[in-house]
């Protein structure tokens, strides 16, 4: 996965005027866990969104699957599309539609969109949109947290293995036992017993 530094970010993500209609892709999202639910509701409103941004929809993007991982098929093919610059802006209904992996691999996915020169903006989060003027703030506050995020994970991972070796448990790789065949070692000459010598 492309990764970029915040520092490294182009500064401003403008979309098109009216005269040069912005190429929207929405991308939407339920869990196999959400009973009876679909993203109709989600493409009806995002659709809207973009209508009163003057906006055209050229492509929608679609998965029912768990938001915990980035090996969701519709969200790849989102990634491929905004690599090749074939929308503008991705539109999507709420942060944890587009990723529940946790703040710095959305962080990431957030950044990897940037990266490729496209605009990103939530419907129900005003305030997650990398077309405003607060767009650094944004940025600078997700980076915060995802860092705090991975230092709690550290923390959590230390606090197992300590635990772990409180119990006894023996830690890293299992040990390997190499036996070696006696016969190969104890016919020699002067040996026809097959013992090993000093034994």
């Amino acid at each position: 996965m492309a990764t970029t530094n915040v520092s490294s970010l182009p500064s401003h993500v403008q979309f098109p005027t009216n005269s040069d209609r912005m190429r929207a892709a929405l991308y939407a999202r339920v869990s196999t866990k959400d009973k009876g639910q679909d993203y109709a509701n989600q493409l009806n409103q995002l659709r809207e969104f973009a209508a009163r941004q003057g906006g055209t929809i050229v492509v929608e993007f679609c998965d029912t699957v768990s938001g915990g991982t980035a090996e969701r098929a519709e969200f790849q093919k989102m990634f491929a599309s905004a690599s090749r610059r074939e929308f503008d802006v991705l539109l999507f209904w709420s942060l944890d539609r587009l990723s529940r992996e946790g703040a710095f691999e959305t962080l990431q996915h957030l950044q990897r969109l940037t990266s490729y020169g496209v605009a990103w903006r939530s419907f129900t989060e005003q305030y997650l949109d990398s077309t405003g003027i607060f767009r650094e703030a944004i940025i600078s506050i997700l980076a915060v947290v995802a860092k705090q995020e991975k230092v709690r994970i550290r923390e959590r991972v230390l606090a197992g293995l300590a635990t772990a070796r409180h119990k006894g448990t023996r830690l890293g790789r299992p040990r390997v036992f190499v036996f070696r065949a006696a016969s190969n070692r104890c016919a020699m000459k002067g040996n026809p017993g097959g013992r090993l010598r000093g034994s």
